[in-house]
């Protein structure tokens, strides 16, 4: 059959030599790239031992932070959960009682503030959207490796800022020395 173009080009078939029979050629030719493969750089690292740097625009794990006073910030008002495009978020709002001045901050509260880490597509977004500056991602730290699904969904016991004000974030709020002094002695 003739094509349409006459473009077609008419190719011989060589007979092939009993190398190529034997496919020897394609074999020294997939050996080469495995011994090449052997003297270059490696792709991977070996995490969780190394890690590579972040980029300044990484966002990395969420937060919920605390005030001055070491009280939690978030009022469980939910423009973060209706922010996120993964709705990733989820919390349980109810009513601060009396007594509980210290730990939380207004009359209402997150009784349970949960992020599934899975969903999570740390896009920043909850961040931004939070009125009261409750939500922050630290860039210097990402999700650790889990080997259960149930682990990748972080609650309030893993969220919330530590009481103690010398293992606050860096890029967070950080506590001068008499701030830090005065939320101890609050706090014992």
């Amino acid at each position: 059959m003739q094509s349409l173009s006459n473009r077609a080009k008419i190719l011989e078939k060589k007979p092939m030599t009993l190398a190529e029979r034997a496919y020897l050629p394609a074999i020294f030719q997939g050996l080469s790239i495995t011994l090449r493969h052997f003297f270059t750089k490696k792709a991977t690292i070996r995490y969780p031992e190394e890690t590579r740097p972040f980029s300044p625009v990484f966002r990395g794990l969420h937060v919920l932070k605390r005030d001055e006073q070491g009280r939690e910030r978030c009022t469980a008002c939910g423009l973060c959960a209706v922010a996120c495009p993964a709705e990733a978020i989820t919390m349980v709002a109810g009513e601060r009682k009396k007594g509980e001045q210290n730990l939380y901050r207004e009359e209402k509260y997150a009784v349970s503030y949960e992020i599934n880490m899975l969903r999570c597509i740390f896009c920043g977004l909850c961040e931004e959207a939070c009125p009261k500056a409750a939500v922050y991602l630290q860039a210097d730290k990402m999700a650790p490796p889990r080997f259960e699904r149930d682990e990748f969904i972080y609650g309030k016991d893993r969220l919330v800022e530590p009481v103690s004000p010398d293992t606050r974030s860096k890029r967070g709020i950080q506590l001068t020395a008499e701030q830090a002094d005065k939320l101890r002695t609050q706090l014992a």
